[in-house]
C-alpha cells in the first residue's frame, strides 16, 4: 500500500484498522505482551520501593533497570527492546500524571491514580512500536522481532505513520492503530451558522430542523439487559473459579457491547459531517454527561453517547477547519434567546415549552437553547431583537 507525501502537517491522527493475525503471530504477540506485562509490574514494584525508601525513581533509572534485566535474564532479551522501552515511557508518564494531581491537590474522585499491576486474566495485550520498531512492505505490518501481521486497508493511509499501537479487544480482535501527520481539509464556505444544544430525549437539537439527531436507541435495540442477565445467573460465589457458561455469556456481552459502540461511532461521524459540511460555525454546549450517571435517567443518557458525538462534532470541524466554539451550559435553559431575560426559578424537566415572561416568546424548551448557544458564542446577534454586541457580524442562521 502506498501512502501520499505530507507537506504543511498541523497535528497527528490515528487511524485504525482490523488485524488477520495467524496462529504463530497470536504466539509470538502473546509472548511479546507477558514479557511488557512482567517488566511494567517490576515497574510498579521498583516505583513503590523508591517511594518508600524516599529515593526517586525516574523512566532514566528504569531504563538502567530494564538494560540490566535484559543482560541477565535470557527470555527477556529475546523479545524487542522497541515495546518495552515504550512501556516504560507509558509508565513514566502515567506515574508522573498521578503524583502531579496529588501535588496540585485534586479530589480523589479527579485524580489519575497511580500505576497498578497488571494480572494475566484481565490485562489486555498492548504493544506500542516507534519508527524503528515496524515497517509497512507489500501491504503487511512487519513487527521488530520478526512479526509478520495482514492489516485490513479499509482506507489508505494519508501520510506514512510514525508510530504504531497493535492491542487486542475485550472480544479477543487485533487491531492495529497508526499516528499519522494530518491536514486541515478545508469545505467551502456556506455563509451559515448553527447552534448545538444536547440532551437526552433528542441526542442533539440544533436551530436547524434538517440537522437535528435523535436517539438512535442502539442499546435498546440490542437487549442489552439481556446478556447482564445472563451473566448474573452464572456468576460464580467469591473465591469459585468461573464456569464455562458465564465465560461464554461475558464474551457474547462484550461482543455486543463493541457491536452497539461501532453503531454510535458511525452515527455521530455520519451527523457531524454533515453539520460541518453545511456550516461555517458551530456553537457547542460544553456538556459534561457524567453527572447523569447518578440520575434517574442513566441508562437512556449512556444510550444517548453524548460525549461521544460531542468530541467526533469537535474533532470534525478541526479536520476541516471550521470554526468551533464550545458554549458555557450555565442557566441556558432559563435564559430567552429573543430578549436575554432569565427566568426566576430552573425549569423542570417536564416542562418542554419554554416560554418568556419579558418579551412572551414561546418555544421549545431545546430550541431556545440551541438558539442561546448561538448568542453566547456571538454568532447569532440579530437573533436577540436587533441587540447587537460590538463588532459582531451578522451571518445567515440555519
Amino acid at each position: 500500500m502506498t501512502t501520499p507525501k505530507s507537506t504543511g502537517e498541523t497535528g497527528h491522527a490515528r487511524y485504525t484498522y482490523r488485524l488477520r493475525v495467524s496462529s504463530t503471530a497470536r504466539a509470538a504477540l502473546r509472548a511479546e505482551w507477558d514479557r511488557c506485562r512482567w517488566l511494567w509490574n517490576e515497574c510498579v514494584a521498583r516505583s513503590k520501593k523508591a517511594h518508600a525508601e524516599g529515593e526517586p525513581c525516574g523512566p532514566a533509572r528504569l531504563d538502567r533497570m530494564l538494560t540490566e534485566a535484559r543482560s541477565m535474564a535470557p527470555w527477556l532479551a529475546e523479545g524487542s527492546s522497541v515495546p518495552q522501552q515504550q512501556l516504560i515511557r507509558d509508565f513514566g508518564k502515567s506515574r508522573a500524571k498521578a503524583q502531579k494531581d496529588i501535588k496540585e491537590r485534586l479530589p480523589v474522585h479527579r485524580r489519575a491514580g497511580m500505576p497498578k499491576y497488571k494480572t494475566k486474566r484481565e490485562a489486555l495485550p498492548t504493544l506500542n512500536y516507534t519508527r524503528r520498531g515496524f515497517r509497512l512492505k507489500y501491504d503487511r505490518l512487519h513487527l521488530a522481532g520478526g512479526i509478520v501481521l495482514t492489516v485490513v486497508w479499509s482506507r489508505n493511509l494519508p501520510a506514512d505513520p510514525s508510530s504504531v499501537r497493535v492491542y487486542q479487544d475485550s472480544v479477543g480482535h487485533w487491531y492495529a492503530s497508526f499516528v499519522v501527520p494530518t491536514e486541515v481539509q478545508p469545505l467551502p464556505e456556506t455563509g451559515r451558522v448553527l447552534g448545538v444544544d444536547w440532551g437526552v430525549k433528542e441526542t442533539a437539537t440544533t436551530t436547524s430542523d434538517t440537522h437535528d439527531l435523535p436517539h438512535a436507541q442502539h442499546g435498546k435495540k440490542a437487549q442489552l439487559a439481556r446478556y447482564d442477565r445472563m451473566m448474573a445467573r452464572r456468576k460464580p460465589k467469591k473465591g469459585q473459579a468461573t464456569s464455562k457458561g458465564y465465560r461464554e455469556a461475558k464474551k457474547r456481552r462484550a461482543k455486543t457491547y463493541a457491536k452497539i459502540a461501532r453503531q454510535r461511532q458511525d452515527t455521530s461521524r455520519k451527523w457531524a459531517k454533515k453539520v460541518v459540511t453545511d456550516h461555517d460555525a458551530i456553537a457547542v454546549e460544553d456538556f459534561k454527561p457524567k453527572f447523569l450517571a447518578r440520575s434517574s435517567l442513566a441508562r437512556k443518557a449512556a444510550d444517548a453517547a453524548i460525549g461521544a458525538t460531542k468530541k467526533a462534532l469537535i474533532e470534525m470541524g478541526r479536520k476541516h477547519g471550521r470554526d468551533i466554539r464550545l458554549v458555557h451550559p450555565a442557566h441556558t435553559t432559563m435564559d430567552c434567546a429573543s430578549c436575554g431575560a432569565r427566568t426566576k426559578h430552573a425549569l423542570p424537566l417536564s416542562e418542554r415549552i419554554y416560554t418568556c415572561t419579558v418579551c412572551g416568546v414561546a418555544s421549545s424548551r431545546d430550541k431556545n437553547s440551541a438558539r442561546v448557544m448561538l448568542a453566547r458564542a456571538g454568532l447569532n446577534p440579530a437573533g436577540v431583537e436587533g441587540v447587537r454586541p460590538p463588532g459582531a457580524q451578522l451571518p445567515e442562521a440555519a
